[in-house]
Order: structure tokens, then sequence, then C-alpha cells
């Protein structure tokens, strides 16, 4: 009978968006477990800054097909991906939505995370995984986040087919409530500082999360080997209140 969860060490991990936030947080976990982590960001200076001991990192622009492509074309096999890649959130009110830039949103975070499994999941050794990132605005939008909302539900959506798919490699995703991380840098200290106090407030924990707690629903996912279609949410409550 096979083990229930599987170990990480020796394992490579490759994280897209890897150089800061949930990604960053989630390389630092692996490699601490034994894991040759593998991170590719659009920042080399961040990359150089934020690289984990052991680890390798790759500079390259996510939004564009052509070099996730190539990226994976260079990598050979490995044993789980991780995605992460996003840009700072934007909330709008639909009346006043620039459906131009609306859709530019896609490009990173949605449709960079399809292209990565493209060409990523031919790659993925026996008993290996795709891990994703949705968020809890696909089932908890306030006013203002119908963008958000809808990339989310899109992400989950493609995490259930894709896990039919492409069996028997596990397809899954984490959903963030609100976590404390670069995302929210759009928005004044002032304006952060009150959103993680009064959300954190509301929480049956009584705090946002951090990247930290994200990264170890990442490894949870990439080490069970049951799994499969699932959006797991991690939202300290969220949802809930």
């Amino acid at each position: 009978m096979a083990n229930q969860i599987s170990t990480l060490s020796g394992k490579k991990i490759i994280i897209l968006g890897g150089s800061s936030g949930l990604g960053l947080a989630t390389a630092k976990a692996a490699a601490a477990e034994g894991a040759k982590v593998i991170i590719v960001s659009g920042n080399q200076q961040r990359i150089d800054q934020a690289l984990p001991e052991g680890s390798e990192g790759y500079a390259a622009d996510l939004s564009k097909e052509k070099n996730i492509a190539a990226f994976f074309e260079t990598m050979g096999g490995f044993d789980h991906l991780v995605y992460t890649a996003a840009e700072n959130l934007s909330l709008s009110a639909i009346h006043e939505m620039e459906l131009d830039k609306a859709r530019e949103f896609f490009t990173l975070r949605y449709w960079g995370a399809v292209a990565a499994v493209k060409y990523g999941a031919s790659h993925i050794k026996p008993g290996g995984s795709i891990n994703l990132t949705s968020g809890i605005a696909s089932t908890r939008p306030g006013k203002g986040w119908a963008l958000a909302s809808s990339i989310c539900g899109a992400m989950e959506g493609f995490v259930r087919a894709a896990a039919v798919e492409l069996a028997p490699i596990r397809v899954n995703s984490v959903v963030p409530g609100v976590v404390r991380t670069n995302l929210w840098n759009s928005l004044s200290e002032a304006d952060r500082d009150n959103l993680y106090k009064s959300v954190g407030d509301s929480l049956l924990v009584r705090r946002v999360g951090e990247a930290e707690d994200i990264a170890q629903a990442f490894l949870y996912l990439m080490k069970q080997q049951f799994g499969t279609g699932q959006n797991m949410v991690i939202d300290g409550g969220a949802v809930l209140v």
C-alpha cells in the first residue's frame, strides 16, 4: 500500500511566480524539506535576492505563451508544478470597468496558468502534481470584485477539467483569503493596514493570512497522493462569516 503522504525530499519542483509572495514562501518551505526548487519570475533582480539556497532561478515574462513553452522545453522531467504568478489587485465597479484592461488581467493570472499546464504537464513524473492558485473572490466577492471573482471562478473550473483530462496527474488549487503579500501594494500603506485590521478582526482566526500559511497548503497538495480536482480553501474562515 502506498504511503498516504509522500516526501518532497529530492523532488524537483517548478514554481512560476516564485520570487515573492505565495510563490516565494512555497519555494522556501519546499527547499527546507529537501526539494530541488526552480523558480521563474519576470524580475531577475528579485529572483537573485529571493532565491533559497540550493535553488535555481530564471527570468521570463509569464504573460507570453512562447516564453512558457520555451522554458519547459529546457527543463526535462520534474515532479511538481506550482503556479502563483499574479499582478497587483485592482478593484472596480462593473459600470466603470474598461473591458480591454479587464481582459489583460486574465493574461497572467489565468492564461499564464493554462499555458504552464499545457506545456508542463507532459514533463511531470509519475506521482507528480499541478497546483494552481485561485481566491475566495470566486465564492465570496464584495463590491468591485466582479473581475477577480470571474478569474477565480474560471481557474476553479479549469482545475476540475484538467484533473479529469490529465489523470493520473493530480491537479488542484489553493484558494486563499486575504493574505499579507505585495499583491495589495496598489493600496496606500494606511489603506492596507486598515484592510488587514478590519478583515482580520472579522475572521474566525482573528487575523489575516500570511504567505507561509498558504505555502503549507501547497506543500500538502504536493505531498498527498489521493486528492485531485479540488480547490482547497485556506481563508481563516472568511467564507463562513
